[in-house]
């Protein structure tokens, strides 16, 4: 190949790595609503209390859920990622934007419940700069359901309800 061949495609490759100009500067909230069925508005801090009376919130991890991060000295908005797998109570793959470098998407990254009880109030995540989980634990409230698996749980309680008046 001609060098003009190998630079072309140097620059063809260079610019895949980057990320999309849409995409440049996303925060975690963008992101979340966009890639959710949670649709709430306002810093990634206030989720958890703006969550209350319109989505199921708990300690769980459920594929779809959004795990809001409390406020930090070093994350004073908070952050909000959206649970993209289960691996296990305490190991879940998130997907979220602005962690690892400003304006930063990551999908399939490691999150993991570091905290005593097992409540997710303690969560190191990947952080792609160190190539490790993190150099320190974060906060979180826990998790914020969608409406639809508030709806399948309903469903579901009143079909068994109904299975046994049969």
């Amino acid at each position: 190949m001609t060098g003009r061949v190998l630079g072309a495609l140097a620059a063809l490759f260079m610019t895949m790595a980057m990320p999309a100009p849409a995409q440049a500067g996303i925060q975690c909230v963008a992101f979340a609503r966009a890639h959710s069925l949670i649709q709430l508005a306002g810093n990634a801090r206030d989720w958890w209390v703006r969550a209350i009376g319109t989505y199921a919130r708990g300690q769980a991890p459920k594929a779809g859920a959004v795990l809001a991060f409390r406020s930090t000295g070093s994350m004073p908005m908070g952050h909000v990622a959206v649970v993209s797998k289960v691996l296990d109570a305490r190991h879940v793959l998130l997907d979220h934007a602005n962690w690892s470098r400003p304006g930063m998407v990551e999908k399939g990254v490691m999150a993991v419940d570091v905290s005593a009880a097992g409540d997710w109030s303690a969560v190191r995540v990947w952080h792609s700069p160190t190539g490790s989980l993190g150099l320190r634990a974060s906060p979180a409230f826990g998790f914020i359901y969608p409406v639809a698996e508030a709806a399948m749980a309903t469903a579901s309680i009143a079909g068994a309800a109904l299975d046994r008046a049969r």
